[in-house]
Parts: C-alpha cells; sequence; structure tokens
C-alpha cells in the first residue's frame, strides 16, 4: 500500500506548484528513487519537461516523456499525461486531477494543493477517494517563500 503525502502551498500560482513539484523530484532522484511525473494534459507534460531542465541553476534531473505504457525505459524521471510505464513504480508525483488509476503500484505518490479553487476542489476528491480506498494521506503545510 503506498504512501500518499499531500503538500499543500499558499497562492493560487500553477507555477509555483510546478516549481515546487520539481524540487520534489530532484530530491527523490538525487535518493536513487524513479519517479513518474503525471501531469493533466500534453501542455502541461511540455512546459513540465521544459521546466525539469531550467528549474533552477546547476540543476540536473535526467528525464524522458513517456511513450506506451510497456516501453522500456531507463530514464530514472518519466513524465506523462497517462498511465506510468510499467518499469515505474516507486514514486509518483501527480499534478492531474484524478486519481491515477496505477498509483496503487508505487510505493509513494505525492499530490500538490494550491489554493486555486478547482484545484482544491479536485484534490478533495482525491483525498476523500484515496481515503474510501483504505489509505491514510498525510498532508504537510509547505512555507514557500
Amino acid at each position: 500500500m503506498p504512501r500518499i503525502d499531500f503538500y499543500l502551498l499558499p497562492g493560487a500560482d500553477a507555477y509555483q506548484r510546478r516549481l515546487t513539484a520539481c524540487k520534489l523530484i530532484e530530491k527523490a532522484y538525487r535518493q536513487g528513487h524513479r519517479v513518474y511525473l503525471r501531469t493533466a494534459s500534453p501542455e502541461e507534460t511540455q512546459s513540465l519537461d521544459n521546466l525539469l531542465w531550467t528549474f533552477r541553476q546547476g540543476s540536473f534531473v535526467p528525464h524522458e516523456v513517456a511513450g506506451p505504457p510497456s516501453a522500456p525505459t531507463e530514464a530514472p524521471v518519466m513524465l506523462g499525461h497517462g498511465p506510468a510505464p510499467l518499469a515505474m513504480n516507486d514514486v509518483l508525483v501527480n499534478l492531474g486531477t484524478q486519481v491515477p488509476e496505477d498509483y496503487a503500484r508505487f510505493e509513494r505518490v505525492a499530490e500538490f494543493i494550491d489554493e486555486d479553487e478547482a484545484v482544491k476542489r479536485a484534490g478533495r476528491a482525491r483525498y476523500k477517494a484515496y481515503k474510501e480506498a483504505g489509505h491514510v494521506p498525510e498532508t504537510h503545510k509547505l512555507d514557500i517563500r
């Protein structure tokens, strides 16, 4: 059963939510974890593909945009708006609006919620769905400066 963490961010800034996700992904990568970043759309995938290269001076997060779930991959970080590649089962960072159908095969799931009403509403629905599935999600209030 995966550990599920909700990170609550101040403000309603989608860029800040994505930037914070990139920082967590970099930390997980440096600790030797394989990460799948699930986005809400192909456009968000492209935006995050670029952001992972540029979010911090000197950062290096080797990553690839995911192909079909059965496609082999060696990249430690993959991103896409669909199901994760089958080889990925360590950390799932979900920036999508729904609970990913394949979340249960991961060891850890990270959700990022800011104060945008639509993001909060979708986050509450995901929190409730995880609880109904028997998980005990933890919340972490982040103070971003």
